[in-house]
């Protein structure tokens, strides 16, 4: 079993490096310092490190720490949340002498030695659970590991609404939320907004165009990010906010980039998308994905190529 060849690999090697992907989310952050916590609780000898970026407006869950090269040396490297390997926060992953991936994202780039990707699995963070669940006491959960593992999973399944929750992702909630930490606490913070982020909701609100079919797309331009005081890691709070019209089946959220280029969130409650987004430079989830575009020539093609899936989507339905 795959759980237990990570396991093993754990108890070898006396230096543990974890890493996660570029600008993080609740579950990349939850994921990597939860499974930091845990083998801290767990190997009080060991040393544990989690290593990153700068973690934005997500401060609260976690630091990150500042490591010297030499110690990837005789180190064992696990990378969590990040399906390929540009995503990876910190270049320096591929120079320990152990890596492993534990990610929930479809595995098309298999990078590691140990590869455990479950596509069934709601979250990063519910892999670092069942991880635990497979060690026979190995392993144990302190309330600090809970709160991030929990974080993590109500990040990425919008708050138990996308279709990625599971009876079992309800049993591992129930088991972490056992814990002595406050879970209202950490679902009132994921939910809160600051004025300038509720006023970039409301422009995209006032900016979107939706066809008859239900496709969806804005683009926020640099201008207006700025405008709004908001750093780049904040305009993310608006990702799901078309999605919560009931017109709109699926939706591109194109935000423009210092360099004029454009990072893009495809989200769907239907229609998949991942494939659009594998076709510019991006990937995900079949209904949650993220891309790149260059200009607007790309940004039209992308709007032209979801309203066309969308309609194929809603026919298809309507014919069965």
């Amino acid at each position: 079993m795959i759980q237990q060849e990570i396991l093993s690999e754990i108890q070898k090697y006396d230096t543990i490096i974890i890493h996660r992907h570029i600008n993080p989310d609740p579950d990349a952050l939850g994921s990597q310092i939860g499974l930091a916590e845990i083998l801290r609780a767990s190997f009080p000898a060991k040393h544990i490190y989690q290593v990153g970026s700068e973690v934005g407006d997500l401060a609260w869950f976690g630091q990150e720490q500042v490591i010297a090269d030499d110690l990837y040396q005789d180190a064992l490297v696990i990378v969590t949340d990040t399906a390929d390997t540009p995503r990876v926060s910190d270049d320096r992953f591929t120079t320990g002498k152990m890596l492993i991936k534990i990610d929930h994202h479809p595995n098309d780039d298999p990078y590691a030695k140990i590869n455990w990707v479950d596509n069934d699995a709601s979250s990063a963070s519910e892999l670092i659970f069942d991880l635990v669940a497979a060690s026979d006491g190995l392993l144990t959960v302190n309330a600090a590991a809970a709160r991030m593992l929990y974080g993590g999973i109500v990040g990425d399944t919008g708050r138990f609404l996308y279709n990625n929750t599971t009876p079992h992702t309800f049993q591992v909630a129930a088991e972490l939320i056992k814990q002595d930490f406050d879970p209202a606490k950490v679902n009132n913070q994921m939910n809160s907004l600051t004025l300038a982020q509720a006023r970039l909701q409301s422009y995209v609100f006032d900016h979107l165009t939706v066809t008859p079919a239900g496709a969806a797309s804005v683009v926020i331009p640099q201008t207006t990010i700025q405008g709004l005081g908001l750093a780049d890691d904040e305009v993310s709070a608006a990702v799901g906010t078309p999605g919560r019209l009931a017109e709109v089946q699926s939706w591109l959220e194109f935000v423009e980039k210092k360099d004029g280029t454009y990072r893009v969130h495809l989200r769907s409650k239907g229609p998949i998308i991942n494939e659009l987004a594998k076709a510019h430079n991006g990937g995900g989830h079949p209904l949650a994905s993220g891309a790149n575009a260059q200009d607007q020539a790309e940004i039209d093609e992308m709007i032209a190529a979801l309203a066309a899936l969308v309609e194929t989507y809603q026919k298809a339905g309507q014919n069965g």
